[in-house]
């Protein structure tokens, strides 16, 4: 508040001495008040100056775009002007409101009703007087609150990072000189000259071009670079087609330029994102939803339990308030205050495994929603392709054809004549040869560090080069003219003579087919020079249309003594290639039930093209544009879109669209993009994941997942992560409750029915620790199963305590319940409860335990399947909780304090042979549920 005053201060001082300077010398009263009116007036004249949307500023002159603007072309504005500009228009940025203070962002974690209920039975077992207990259960809360407060708050920082794309510095016109400033200060009506390497500062409407060509793949998902002109357009479509329009935070690629701010900060397309991205929250995750409905259900469950107590306790004549202190006492013990902890590590172990894959999460809860994950909406441009300009394909001027393996600007890869699959190097092949080397010659590109310097269709051009081991060719050539590439002639050539010759000029020309052609009288033929007959022109027209239905952009290559007497050399395909890898990517997810989806700002040919290439639907591609996602309805959007596996033309609000309407139907959408277009998508998606090399600040900040090495077929693994990690959890849980129930209903039988307890305090501690220690943590680390990727993802209603797992965990407990309840019978003499009573109940108990953390490693697996010893971590606290239970039974001093004694080598195979019974009988559930019960689809999900 007081740096504001003291800016508006400072801004007003700067405005009275602005004034003054243009007062004539000797100023009477009445030249004063002229003055004055002559200063309100151009006051009021700046305050009309309003932000031009570039939809309208394209089709103004520039006379008229000056008088809009109030600025003189020449000189640019004053600084009187740029004070007043910024009084109303505000700095060149955007600012992020003040979000809530971080301890509240941390009391925030305790809204989960799992973590709500562990509070409350801590809270009761300080009433009762269970201060152990109680320590125990805090202590859990604070490890769980702690690692998911600084999980999250790691991840909330996506508006910040806006401004990282913002460009610090650049050239604007002032008061008639060029200055260098900072982006920051500009205003609309500012001057901004541009040049090759320049990210552009502000929105400009352009009046001034020189072969001006900007990257807006960020923006449009358009690989190629869009040509620019300072012609007035006479029809606005969606900013794709702007021309004479460049937008903040793009880049020049080649040329130069000069343009009139027309937008900045919030008020710039850049700033449209913005105020999406702000309006977005970031949906709860389907783990997070799990866990709160099982927190409620085990709340219920705590209630059913006290009130069913307190009614027997009431109905035999029991005081009210002994049997409520019981059942509260039973409750705080059914819940499984582990349960957190084991989620929480779980998740843990699956973002370091695949950070191990090069995949980083932000978000613990995001690994497992991966698990659900039926719909993958990608963008084409830096994702599903490279956003490297790739020659894939050659047609010679005799016809030969040719295919390029290879993708970028590396060098690696050959050149296949065809059908012969012949590795063409420099001019084994002379008609191929020349071909490449004329398109190496006519070109300005430089590839350093695998990274292109000049246009990216250059830079595919000397790749191409570099595989036929021809990249040095054109040092052969001196350069003695060059005429540019301009959008109106469509070509460009140079005229070049080689080196310590005395031979004739050659020219070297390249361009659009149409425009080539016409400069051609002759065509090559394995190095012969033949005239050109109508009959090979039509071919070459037939050819150009087949290379461009299949999304290819073609050139045309000639070269000869004189412009008008060229000889054709042939055609050449580029285009942005798939990634390695996607194709098999693709394949894998489909045939798991993931549907994958390319969501590109890219035209219907190219989109198309790729998604061919890629085998997205297994072929079978249906498209639709965002002018034609536009006129649907919310509800007719939602259930076309699940048919659609291509948009094209679409901008950020379309990607928003799309995942809205995917989400209405019922899918657990993820999002992967690596531009500014793609950042509103990946918030609002369910697991939102950018790209670490290509992905813009913004879309890695506002993704929950970034793929370090740009690779697509790393989704795979993750997705195996999540699935596997929701199945960990189902095991602990089955068996945490199953003991628990069973160790809650020996105790309860005895209390309700009068009888003597079957443990004592120690030996429910002892069990209590094994319940919640190492054998339970040890299920959370289970191994991802290698099938796991081949199930169809989980349904988000399903929920983790589910019919079939709620049954497992009774029939369980029933059976481990009528074992210990038959020792402790069997072992229970008529003159009361002995030593050895306890002993065999409890180490009957125990073993019981041990057998069902066994076969809860998998819920539809034989443990023969899993195999006994992917899991170390399980096999050593399982045999340390034997072992810790047989010095219980056998070492004097702990016998003292669970008051037990030795047993015989017989009693213990007697006992090893009862509690196997719960392995054997879940074991065979599990074999008839394998023969019977056939999985169900995913696609059941999606209403």
């Amino acid at each position: 508040m007081v740096e504001g005053g003291f800016t508006k201060l400072f801004q007003e001082r700067s405005f009275f001495r602005l004034v003054q300077k243009y007062q004539p010398l000797g100023s009477g009263e009445p030249e004063e008040e002229t003055h004055e009116e002559c200063e309100l007036k151009i006051i009021e004249q700046e305050k009309e100056v309003t932000v031009l949307p570039p939809k309208d500023a394209c089709k103004y002159h520039k006379e008229d775009l000056a008088k809009a603007l109030n600025v003189d072309l020449q000189t640019g504005l004053s600084e009187f002007s740029v004070l007043q500009r910024r009084l109303k228009h505000g700095w060149n940025e955007f600012s992020v409101e003040n979000t809530e203070p971080i301890w509240k962002k941390y009391l925030d974690q305790f809204k989960n009703p799992l973590i709500l209920l562990l509070l409350a039975s801590a809270l009761v077992s300080v009433i009762t007087k269970e201060y152990e207990d109680a320590a125990s259960i805090a202590m859990a809360v604070l490890i769980v609150v702690t690692v998911a407060f600084i999980q999250e708050y790691r991840s909330e920082k996506s508006l910040e990072e806006l401004n990282k794309l913002v460009p610090p510095e650049c050239n604007c016109l002032r008061e008639g000189k060029l200055q260098h400033l900072l982006a920051r200060e500009l205003v609309p009506g500012d001057i901004i000259h541009l040049s090759v390497g320049d990210r552009v500062p502000a929105d400009l409407r352009l009046i001034e071009v020189t072969d001006l060509l900007v990257d807006e793949s960020s923006f449009t998902g358009e690989a190629e670079p869009c040509n620019k002109t300072d012609a007035v357009l006479l029809e606005a479509g969606d900013i794709t087609t702007l021309s004479n329009v460049v937008f903040m935070g793009t880049l020049v690629r080649y040329g130069k330029g000069k343009g009139v701010v027309i937008g900045t900060g919030e008020n710039s397309q850049f700033g449209e994102v913005f105020k999406m991205m702000q309006a977005e929250e970031t949906p709860k995750t389907p783990l997070q939803k799990s866990m709160d409905r099982l927190g409620k259900q085990l709340t219920l469950f705590s209630f059913g339990i006290i009130g069913i107590i307190m009614l027997i306790g009431w109905l035999q004549g029991k005081h009210l308030l002994s049997m409520f202190t019981i059942g509260v006492s039973l409750a705080v013990a059914a819940i499984p205050e582990g349960l957190p902890i084991v989620v929480t590590v779980t998740l843990v172990l699956g973002v370091l495994r695949m950070a191990k894959k090069r995949v980083i999460v932000k978000k613990l809860p995001i690994v497992e929603t991966l698990g659900c994950c039926n719909v993958i909406c990608s963008d084409k441009t830096g994702t599903l392709t490279a956003n490297e300009m790739t020659v894939t394909r050659l047609l010679t001027s005799d016809g030969l054809q040719a295919e390029v393996s290879g993708v970028g600007y590396n060098g690696e890869g050959n050149v296949y004549l065809l059908p012969s699959k012949e590795v063409l190097k420099e001019f084994s092949n002379v008609s191929v040869g020349k071909l490449v080397e004329a398109g190496c010659v006519v070109n300005n590109a430089i590839i350093r560090k695998n990274s292109v310097m000049g246009q990216p269709t250059e830079g595919a051009l000397v790749a191409l080069a570099m595989k036929m081991e021809l990249a040095d060719i054109k040092d052969i050539y001196v350069r003695k003219k060059e005429i540019p590439f301009s959008s109106e002639q469509k070509w460009m050539a140079v005229k070049c003579t080689l080196k310590n010759q005395d031979e004739e000029d050659i020219y070297f020309m390249k361009g659009a087919f149409e425009e080539v052609i016409r400069y051609c009288t002759l065509y090559n033929s394995g190095g012969i020079s033949l005239p050109l007959t109508p009959q090979q022109k039509a071919f070459y027209q037939q050819e150009v249309k087949r290379m461009g239905s299949s999304g290819l952009r073609v050139l045309a290559l000639a070269s000869g003594p004189e412009l008008g007497q060229l000889t054709f050399l042939g055609l050449v395909g580029i285009i942005d290639p798939p990634r390695a890898g996607v194709r098999e990517a693709v394949q894998v997810l489909f045939e798991s039930g993931v549907s994958v989806k390319m969501v590109t700002g890219d035209a219907l040919e190219t989109a198309v093209a790729i998604g061919q290439n890629i085998g997205l639907c297994n072929g079978k591609l249906k498209a639709m544009s965002g002018e034609e996602l536009d006129q649907l309805a919310e509800a007719e959007l939602s259930s076309t879109v699940k048919d659609v596996s291509i948009f094209f033309r679409t901008s950020p609000k379309h990607k928003l669209k799309i995942i809205k309407a995917l989400q209405r139907a019922g899918a657990v959408v993820s999002m992967t993009g690596d531009g500014v277009n793609d950042a509103v998508a990946l918030k609002s998606a369910d697991i939102g994941i950018a790209m670490g090399q290509a992905g813009t600040d913004v879309s890695k900040e506002a993704a929950n997942m970034i793929l370090v090495d740009d690779d697509f077929s790393t989704v795979m693994n993750a997705i195996e992560e999540g699935k596997g990690i929701f199945y960990n959890i189902k095991n602990f849980v089955r068996f945490q409750l199953s003991t628990s129930i069973s160790a809650l209903s020996l105790i309860t039988l005895s209390t309700v029915l009068n009888l003597p307890n079957p443990l004592n305090a120690m030996q429910i501690l002892w069990i209590n620790i094994i319940m919640d220690g190492p054998p339970a943590q040890s299920l959370g680390v289970e191994p991802v199963d290698r099938d796991t990727i081949k199930q169809p993802p989980r349904c988000i209603t399903d929920t983790i305590l589910s019919k079939s797992l709620i049954l497992k965990i009774f029939m369980s407990a029933i059976i481990i319940i009528s074992g210990t309840l038959f020792v402790f019978w069997k072992e229970n003499p008529n003159s009361g409860i002995t030593p050895r009573t306890t002993t065999m109940t409890f180490t009957c108990f125990v073993f019981f335990d041990l057998f069902n953390a066994l076969t809860c490693r998998s819920q539809t697996k034989l443990i023969l399947e899993i195999g006994f010893f992917r899991n170390r971590m399980f096999l050593y606290s399982v045999l340390g909780s034997f072992l810790g239970q047989l010095a219980v039974i056998y070492v004097p001093p702990l016998q003292r304090v669970f008051q037990t004694e030795n047993l015989g080598l017989l009693d213990l195979l007697f006992l090893t042979g009862l509690a196997s019974s719960v392995f054997i009988v879940s074991e065979f559930v599990k074999l008839c549920e394998k023969r019977c019960c056939q999985p169900k689809h995913t696609k059941d999900c999606l209403n």
